[in-house]
């Protein structure tokens, strides 16, 4: 990934914990790496085809001196976020954020908070066998779309499967849909928990029906087990309903546990009886 580089831009802003510095404000100073792909621009020699770091760096300092936060990790972890939503063309920001006259009675150079955000591909599964199945689907596709923080790049065909796990019950609708999101693998847990319980999801027995289920199936390369969150989802490699629509929109993405790609998975899928 190509990067952009913005270095000791001064911003005099009003953030602190004290009330003096909140009050009276001092000068910051931002250092910006964007990382975005520059190929076109520079082929093209068009503005447009790029971000302009002037404009970066106006904006990053208005964004500055109109909020205002107690602390450098807060004003740090709020400007990247602004600034990878204003700008689409950028794919991620790492972003240091120096405070050279701190009230530290030492001496001292200065001290900064950096951090790296940037959006992250993930593949999420959807699911429902109770009402009106489509309604329910349809709206998590929305719900998703309204969240900011996500972006919907792609949404297989709605596939009716046979339930999955013994438990006797109706026929499902799933679907796959492939997101780019800035929320870690976590808080997009919480999001999609957020939109089950609008849709009214109870649960009561394992496997059992739902009005909506929602679940994390990969989330860039990242492997993960915890007693909260498994990535990539697990047994999806046995699901039919997972790999198919997965091939549908993804089949060359590769499982990264079992480095096959999804199209590889879903053929080695015994026939359906």
């Amino acid at each position: 990934m190509d990067e952009l580089r913005i270095r000791g831009l001064r911003v005099f802003a009003h953030h602190g914990v004290y009330p003096e510095e909140t009050r009276l404000g001092q000068t910051f100073v931002v250092n910006a790496t964007l990382f975005l792909s520059t190929r076109r621009g520079g082929l093209a020699d068009k503005l447009e085809d790029t971000v302009s770091y002037g404009e970066v760096c106006r904006f990053l300092t208005d964004f500055l001196q109109e909020n205002t936060w107690k602390l450098l990790e807060a004003a740090a972890e709020h400007t990247c976020r602004a600034l990878l939503l204003r700008y689409p063309l950028l794919r991620g920001v790492e972003l240091e954020l120096e405070k050279p006259s701190a009230p530290i009675p030492l001496p001292f150079d200065a001290v900064s908070v950096r951090i790296t955000r940037r959006w992250h591909r993930a593949f999420l599964g959807l699911g429902s066998n109770l009402g009106d199945k489509k309604a329910w689907l349809d709206g998590a596709i929305a719900g998703l779309r309204q969240n900011p923080d996500i972006r919907v790049k792609a949404v297989s065909t709605y596939l009716t499967t046979k339930p999955y796990g013994g438990v006797e019950q109706a026929d499902f609708l799933n679907a796959v849909a492939e997101v780019e999101t800035l929320l870690p693998p976590e808080e997009l847990l919480e999001a999609l928990h957020r939109l089950e319980q609008a849709a009214g999801r109870e649960r009561l027995i394992h496997w059992g029906p739902r009005t909506l289920d929602l679940d994390i199936l990969f989330y860039d390369d990242l492997v993960q087990d915890d007693a909260d969150l498994t990535i990539p989802h697990p047994d999806l490699q046995n699901r039919r309903f997972v790999l198919q629509p997965m091939t549908e929109i993804a089949p060359h993405f590769v499982h990264p546990v079992l480095g096959k790609t999804m199209r590889q998975l879903l053929d080695d899928l015994p026939e359906e009886g």
